[in-house]
């Protein structure tokens, strides 16, 4: 084939937007089981009699086999073709589903769900190449903002989602409800699906060879990471002998993993795309957006929830007009891309998305409901002109053969920036919570008029609803300390919210970093 044939895009005989609803379809399905079980884990504790503790491992367990077989997506698509694998991992991940529905016991699901993850880990990636193989290359940025349209809206239904099913039916529907739309998209994909002319499968009897020792390596590094961020605050990181020796051990086997996949002449993840300057910063953008997006989404509704008072599904409906709104500009995002160089929307973008965070910074107290959902609103927006511009930028350069292979890493990038954001928010809040504790008890100290008068307020007060004077003084003591401790709870959700908006300004810079495409 020539050097010209191989840029040859055949227009595919099937109508493309119905190749985008199906691989979308499915790739919702996968991301929205990423997060949609977060809140039914107590429902799920106490109906397979087991502590809550124990039933974060029904997270864990689906993150860990994910976040391996993520990187594996371009090998195995060699190996099998990809809609031969693409295949496969929809019906495993249908199959799992049901299984996990039926789980008799806490382990058992455990197991279904690392199943689960092994099989929607090649869903995203896969999609992703399809989507871009399938529409010219005039219409990605529309391709890129279907694809976004599953990603990141998935996640931010999810909780709202999962607490609905849970609270109204059992949790249990939260994998049933896969099955039928599994079976869908297996149908779908085998009528309307084919692999283009430039993948190339390899099979063993043609000299394809499995990197053991690579697979070995990467198994265990991505393994102990997600381990790592998922129990590190529960354990108190270092100060466990098991985190730091989950550390040394991550450390080690990811840095062993780099050196071995440089140098194998068939690695299981080619590393070697990160020579290409766009896709290498496109990927470290993509895991800071996991951070931010991922983070934050969790910051709201525990604030929400633990400060103000709201339900789950209360607290839900407050990020739903935000996903709706991403959800909306996305498809104007992908037109956008025609007329202006992705790096100003990805600018845009950040600074948007700043604004967002900066002004959920501000909250306190006493904000009403408009306050968060106008915030989030502007978050959100700012999302929209991230996720498509910085995948456009990430496969300028990327040559056609290798499209599977980057989309592994790139979404395996998202997908441990999500792990980290979500470990990071949740051990800043406990940290900062603490020295903000520790500061504003300094104030409640005898001789403190403020402090006193409030003292004099609150024991007047009980006293005059029935209690005795100790009891009353006691009481009043008990009230100051809870004020101190929200107060400084909602301090800390403040520094967070900072920390997430200042984190977008810093990521600016990078663009200027970029090298752009001709026209």
């Amino acid at each position: 084939m020539s050097a010209t044939a191989e840029y040859v895009r055949p227009m595919p005989q099937v109508n493309p937007w119905l190749i985008a609803a199906t691989v979308i379809s499915a790739t919702f399905m996968e991301v929205l089981d990423t997060s949609v079980a977060n809140v039914s884990l107590p429902h799920i504790a106490g109906n397979l009699s087991a502590g809550v503790d124990e039933s974060t491992w029904v997270l864990t367990s689906y993150l860990v086999s994910n976040a391996i077989v993520l990187p594996l997506t371009g090998w195995f698509s060699t190996l099998f073709g990809r809609k031969r694998f693409f295949l496969a991992c929809v019906t495993i991940f249908t199959l799992s589903s049901f299984l996990c529905g039926m789980a008799p016991s806490l382990s058992a699901l455990v197991f279904f769900r690392v199943i689960q993850g092994a099989g929607g880990g090649g869903m995203q990636p896969i999609s992703q190449a399809i989507l871009v193989d399938t529409f010219p290359r005039e219409k990605q940025g529309i391709a890129m903002a279907i694809y976004g349209m599953g990603v990141v809206v998935a996640p931010t239904l999810g909780p709202t989602l999962g607490g609905w099913i849970t609270d109204n039916y059992s949790w249990r529907w939260i994998f049933l409800l896969n099955v039928p739309v599994g079976i869908i998209s297996v149908v779908m994909i085998s009528l309307l699906i084919s692999d283009p002319a430039h993948i190339v499968r390899k099979t063993f009897k043609q000299g394809l060879r499995i990197d053991f020792l690579g697979l070995g390596l990467l198994s265990v590094g991505l393994g102990f990471l997600q381990v790592i961020l998922d129990k590190g605050q529960r354990d108190d990181w270092f100060g466990s002998t098991f985190i730091t020796w989950a550390t040394v051990v991550c450390v080690a086997a990811l840095v062993a993993l780099v050196i071995r996949e440089l140098k194998a002449k068939d690695p299981v993840v080619d590393l070697h795309l990160f020579k290409d300057r766009n896709f290498a910063i496109s990927t470290f953008m993509m895991y800071t957006l996991g951070v931010v997006l991922y983070g934050t989404t969790l910051l709201l509704p525990i604030w929400l929830q633990t400060l103000m008072g709201y339900t789950a599904m209360e607290s839900g409906m407050v990020l739903l007009p935000g996903g709706l709104v991403l959800l909306a500009i996305l498809p104007f995002v992908g037109m956008m891309l025609d007329r202006f160089q992705p790096r100003w929307i990805v600018a845009a973008g950040l600074l948007i998305m700043a604004t967002g965070l900066f002004q959920l910074s501000h909250l306190n107290l006493n904000a009403g409901t408009r306050a968060p959902v106008n915030a989030w609103i502007i978050s959100r927006m700012g999302t929209a002109f991230l996720f498509v511009p910085i995948n456009m930028m990430a496969f300028y350069f990327v040559p056609r053969g290798k499209m599977n292979n980057a989309s592994g890493l790139i979404n395996l990038a998202r997908n441990v920036g999500a792990s980290t954001g979500i470990s990071f928010v949740t051990t800043m809040l406990d940290r900062r919570a603490q020295f903000h504790q520790n500061v504003l008890s300094e104030y409640l100290q005898a001789g403190n008029q403020h402090y006193e008068a409030a003292l004099h307020r609150l024991t007047n007060f009980l006293a005059a609803h029935g209690a005795d004077s100790s009891h009353a003084a006691v009481g009043a003591h008990a009230l100051v300390y809870q004020e101190l401790q929200r107060q400084a709870t909602m301090l800390s959700f403040v520094d967070n919210f900072r920390i997430m908006g200042t984190i977008c300004l810093c990521v600016l810079p990078l663009l200027f970093l970029m090298r752009q495409r001709s026209r």
